[in-house]
């Protein structure tokens, strides 16, 4: 396991690799330690900065949450990798696709514990109302990678 903290511009990023897969990356409030990078680590900070300068639409580094979060917690973070790139849904729509509308407070939580930010784009999912709802790393950063994604929202 390998724990790397990078500087993006939406602040520090800690990534955790694992077997050569991604199974966290967290908003940091300053670095730590970091360990010797891997492979996958070094794709992973690749792909973000390509991310982050509007070159990068998909990311296909490997990440692995499987081990992460309850059965249902797993299935709304597979329905995130379906939102598109540039595109945003609401809370609602997002728990219909995981089984009912009245999820949508579970949905919501599950969200927000999503362990492998902006890859799994959790950032994409806004309130009904179309303003940003809530996101682990502050609504400052979620608008900006809806930003970054051409996006514009209340």
């Amino acid at each position: 396991m390998a724990v790397v903290y990078e500087e993006f511009p939406v602040g520090w990023l800690k990534i955790v690799d694992e077997d050569e897969e991604i199974i966290r990356i967290d908003y940091a409030e300053a670095p730590e330690k970091s360990d010797e990078r891997s492979e996958v680590i070094n794709v992973c900070i690749d792909q973000l900065n390509e991310y982050f300068e509007g070159r990068r639409s998909e990311f296909t580094v490997p990440v692995n949450y499987r081990y992460s979060g309850t059965k249902f917690q797993q299935k709304v973070w597979n329905e995130l990798w379906e939102i598109p790139y540039g595109r945003t849904i609401s809370y609602k729509e997002l728990a219909e696709r995981c089984g009912g509308a009245n999820y949508s407070r579970a949905v919501a939580n599950a969200n927000g514990k999503n362990p492998v930010s902006i890859i799994v784009p959790c950032h994409r999912v806004i309130s009904s109302d179309g303003t940003l709802g809530g996101y682990t790393g502050g609504l400052d950063k979620k608008s900006k990678l809806l930003t970054i994604e051409g996006l514009q929202l209340i």
